[in-house]
């Protein structure tokens, strides 16, 4: 790829993701954080977990001590806010996620991307998932989380999630068509009521390796 696609999507939503994040905590991310992590992360002793766009690395207060937590984003002060809270307890990356920074990574368990992919447009969003599979272990999954328009969300719900600073902001198939462009095994949980907030999101949890992916049920 050449550094002008490299400066494009990818590193304008790892920029945006930490404020994405305080706008979550405001709203009742801790809450938000447990569930991702009881129901679709689903850690366990030795696991590895990679963030991307992690901020300050919030969700690792919901992750086990023998969990190990990867995390990158594209804003020094939240990397740094990460290394001050967490010290040993994780490894915090001040760059972008790219085939460069990805090449010499450990196989992780679990890649996550939390108010990622309504940030990108279709083909970055495509490199999202090629880049999470590179670097998954056998049986790894991805697990994602964005806004979403629904049949069944309310009319507060919809106009909350239209004002969004994300550009793409997709139906729940419309995540898990992208995702399957690379993972032949997605389900997709669409959440409601899980924020402070009238809020509709969708959950993606996507794999090469059919058993590793549990259905869901959507909503709440």
């Amino acid at each position: 790829m050449t550094s002008a696609q490299d400066e494009g999507g990818l590193k304008r939503v790892l920029s945006a993701a930490p404020v994405y994040q305080a706008f979550q905590n405001l709203v009742g991310a801790r809450r938000l954080y447990r569930r991702l992590v009881r129901e679709h992360i689903r850690p366990a002793p030795g696991m590895r977990v990679l963030d991307v766009g992690c901020g300050p690395a919030e969700i690792l207060g919901e992750l086990s001590d023998d969990v190990t937590y990867l995390g990158f984003d594209l804003s020094e002060r939240y990397i740094e806010a990460a290394r001050k809270r967490w010290g040993p307890r994780g490894t915090f990356r001040c760059a972008p996620v790219n085939e460069v920074t990805v090449r010499d990574l450990p196989e992780v368990d679990v890649v996550i991307a939390v108010g990622v992919l309504h940030h990108l447009d279709d083909r970055d969003a495509e490199r999202l998932f090629t880049l999470a599979a590179s670097v998954l272990a056998r049986g790894g999954r991805v697990v994602t989380y964005d806004p979403c328009f629904a049949p069944t969300q309310g009319a507060l719900a919809r106009f909350l999630v239209s004002r969004d600073r994300g550009q793409h902001v997709r139906s729940p198939d419309g995540y898990q068509t992208l995702a399957r462009r690379v993972f032949p095994r997605v389900e997709a949980t669409v959440l409601q009521g899980h924020l402070r907030i009238p809020y509709t999101a969708t959950v993606l949890c996507a794999s090469r390796d059919p058993a590793a992916v549990d259905p869901s049920p959507s909503g709440d």
